[in-house]
């Protein structure tokens, strides 16, 4: 029977807490920022580690540095490239005070769902459509949302404590923007299958949860135009997102993100929109994926409608990713 590979427990000192981390032996510095990306919310490229008074070079191993099991290593992270206002993992030993949604969320886990907002506010729903449930520090959607049915088109529960997705989200036929922003969501508990059946659904932004991975499922939800995916814990997307067909904007900021889908820019041929900032994409990383320049003309094409009508425009064209010099 072949043994396990031996590993070490590092000791990495990090906003005034230690986080034990458990690496191979034989690992490099690179590998052990990438394991303390979800602990710890800032991306790789954002880490210095010091150990002895020396910084630890992303080539190197662990032990050519002479960091050993025990060992104790400093983060130092650069300012701009924290995960935003994203989630620290469920296996991270405490939360960081400087995490506002964090912080939330632990208030929010002391009280019970307020199920009174639905009560009072479902006839109203009925009748405008608008089911307005953003910062009512709820652990789950009311009931009352899924009676309302097919008479809503826009569900804002943003800035609650939401924990899930359930498959009755299916039931709101005619909803055409959901907004989930700030929850407790992870990916293990959204019901793709359901979202997928909501045909009309235009706007989904789940950005600020606690999103790891996608399924190829998310293919299914064709009628999307814009996805909001900032401030999670991705490190890439599936393939399936070129499926997307009708997708104009697509937010990614303050992801753990090193490559895009293949198709994502010879398949979807509206996108105009991509923030990649806060990612490891740089813009030259960008550059290189297949489709990009039909996508970088009609990108310019749109920045040059904006100044030419004076709409929400600077005048300084977003390339949609940071450029390679901020690497370390």
């Amino acid at each position: 029977m072949e043994s396990s590979p031996p590993t070490i427990t590092v000791q990495v000192k990090f906003a005034g807490r230690t986080i034990p981390v458990e690496v191979p032996a034989a690992a490099t510095t690179a590998e052990l920022k990438r394991l303390l990306q979800p602990l710890t919310n800032v991306l790789p490229r954002g880490q210095k580690l010091v150990c002895k008074g020396k910084v630890l070079q992303d080539a190197a191993t662990l032990s050519s540095m002479q960091v050993v099991d025990g060992s104790k290593v400093m983060l130092i992270a650069s300012q701009g490239l924290h995960q935003g206002d994203g989630p620290i993992t469920k296996n991270s030993s405490s939360s960081a005070t400087s995490v506002t949604k964090t912080s939330n969320v632990k208030e929010c886990q002391t009280q019970k769902p307020e199920t009174i907002a639905g009560k009072i506010h479902a006839a109203r729903w009925k009748v405008t459509g608008v089911a307005a449930l953003h910062d009512y520090d709820l652990k789950e959607l009311p009931e009352e949302v899924w009676y309302c049915g097919p008479s809503i088109r826009i569900l804002d529960a943003s800035n609650n404590c939401i924990k899930e997705i359930p498959h009755k989200i299916s039931a709101l036929k005619s909803l055409n923007k959901l907004l989930l922003t700030a929850n407790d969501i992870d990916d293990e508990n959204i019901s793709w299958e359901g979202l997928s059946c909501l045909q009309k659904l235009l706007n989904l932004s789940l950005s600020q949860n606690r999103i790891t991975s996608l399924p190829s499922s998310i293919g299914d939800c064709e009628s999307l135009t814009e996805v909001d995916l900032s401030s999670n814990l991705l490190t890439e997307l599936p393939e399936a997102f070129g499926k997307l067909y009708n997708l104009k904007v697509l937010h990614l900021r303050n992801n753990g993100l090193t490559s895009l889908p293949s198709t994502l820019f010879k398949k979807c041929m509206q996108l105009i929109t991509l923030d990649l900032h806060g990612t490891e994409i740089t813009n030259d990383i960008l550059r290189q994926v297949e489709g990009w320049e039909e996508f970088d003309e009609r990108r310019r094409q749109k920045h040059q409608k904006q100044l030419d009508f004076r709409v929400g425009s600077s005048g300084v064209f977003d390339e949609g990713a940071d450029d390679d010099n901020r690497r370390r």
